[in-house]
């Protein structure tokens, strides 16, 4: 620090950190991990007389034994120069260019090392001005956690080494690059990516990393809402989802932050509906099927609909237009906290639209029902409300032999339905039959 200081007023060289070169031998991963269009655009790079390195999320994954969904790629070249070599490319970015090369079916993203100068910050510390190039030992500095600062060298399957990731990778251990105070204050965000990193691999956050969170958790109050949505969809989609959640009230970021996802830690039905919703979520990423941001995010607002919806029928609304009426309002709460697009929110809507519904059982009504773009959607929406006893199983399990069922069954299963609701309406209707005395002392009923 003092070398950094004198640096600056006598214009002294500052010290250069050597980096840590790992070989094969002692990092064990092979070239073949590597993308074969990551590995085609690194090729090209450094033919062209160019430092091209794997980078980032990938080398840490492929470290922790895991096969990365992303492999990004870093280098001196500037966006013009990849653009120029790779015919399918495009340049893309205001504040800080990047190129998007096409190989194949893959696109991966090349990146020029990034510098910037780190004293010029505003008022709460951001940096004013990162939107330069730099060297390699630059573009580390520039990372946040010492995992993500590794450079994989796919010609001499090296790894390049500026902040000791390798060895935090081994200790499973997410720390920080520079002071986590200086950093957070950069760049809020970094608060929620070490919640979902630590949870998503199993990390323990370094204590001086996770110690500033607590106090520095209000600065996310200043990040647009739609750079927060997007964070929260890669904590959701992360298949850990469940435990980002938990970490995030551990570590004091969920209230004024997530407040929709605070009520999974309260010990209540809605709690155990979201909890399931999560860990289904989890459960499909892991075995790499498709999931929906929609359909997630309906049943995290659910909880805010179904309160509303239940308020306003008791004061006498009726089911569906007070349905409608609670929906709108739930949306108007978190238009206040999260940017969700119109394509998110028209799907919600739809899946909630649905719901009553499914109650109708009637003549042509199951049907339409099931020619509804969202059937499927409402349908999976409706089997988490049963599994935790807000909706007959029984109710469930009529759709789906509905579903799978000839015209024959169909026929009756609407017949049966029809019954047992004519058999619940004669009971409640029997039920208020009264008798009056007459004149005599003697019953009669109510028509006579």
């Amino acid at each position: 620090m003092i070398r950094k200081l004198l640096s600056r007023v006598f214009k002294l060289p500052e010290r250069r950190p050597k980096p840590k070169v790992f070989p094969f031998t002692q990092h064990g991963v092979r070239r073949e991990s590597i993308s074969p269009a990551a590995l085609k655009i690194t090729s090209r790079l450094q033919e062209a007389g160019f430092a091209a390195f794997v980078v980032g999320g990938a080398v840490r994954d492929l470290l922790l034994g895991q096969h990365p969904k992303d492999f990004d790629v870093a280098t001196n070249a500037t966006p013009e120069q990849v653009h120029h070599l790779f015919r399918r490319s495009r340049i893309i970015g205001r504040r800080f260019r990047i190129v998007h090369v096409m190989v194949g079916a893959e696109t991966i993203e090349v990146t020029t090392f990034r510098g910037g100068d780190d004293t010029v910050t505003d008022s709460e510390g951001r940096i004013l001005n990162d939107n330069v190039f730099g060297s390699q030992e630059e573009d580390a500095r520039r990372r946040d956690f010492t995992v993500n600062a590794l450079f994989y060298n796919p010609s001499d399957e090296t790894i390049v080494d500026y902040h000791h990731g390798v060895r935090d990778v081994h200790a499973r251990k997410l720390a920080m690059i520079g002071n986590p105070v200086q950093r957070y204050r950069e760049d809020p965000v970094r608060m929620l990516r070490a919640v979902r990193l630590a949870a998503k691999l199993e990390l323990r956050i370094d204590e001086p990393t996770r110690k500033p969170i607590a106090e520095l958790a209000s600065l996310l109050q200043n990040v647009p809402a739609a750079r927060l949505f997007d964070e929260m969809l890669k904590m959701l989609f992360s298949g850990q989802a469940y435990q980002c959640v938990r970490m995030l009230r551990q570590e004091g970021l969920h209230q004024g932050i997530f407040p929709l996802l605070d009520v999974i830690a309260e010990e209540s039905a809605g709690a155990d509906f979201i909890r399931l919703a999560l860990e289904n979520t989890d459960r499909r990423i892991r075995e790499d099927k498709p999931v929906s941001v929609g359909f997630l995010l309906a049943t995290l607002l659910w909880g805010q609909v179904q309160r509303e919806w239940t308020r306003r029928m008791d004061f006498g609304d009726k089911p569906i237009p007070a349905l409608f009426d609670a929906m709108a309002a739930a949306e108007r709460i978190q238009d206040d906290q999260l940017a969700i697009p119109r394509r998110f929110a028209t799907t919600m809507r739809e899946i909630w639209a649905l719901q009553p519904r499914f109650d109708n059982r009637d003549g042509s009504r199951p049907y339409r029902l099931l020619e509804q773009p969202r059937f499927r959607a409402g349908y999976d929406f409706l089997a988490l409300r049963a599994a935790v006893g807000e909706v007959p199983q029984a109710l469930v399990d009529w759709w789906t032999a509905f579903q799978e069922g000839d015209e024959a069954q169909r026929q009756a299963l609407i017949a049966a339905a029809r019954h047992s609701s004519e058999a619940r309406t004669g009971a409640k209707k029997r039920r208020r039959r009264k008798k009056k005395p007459n004149g005599q002392g003697q019953p009669m009923d109510d028509g006579e």
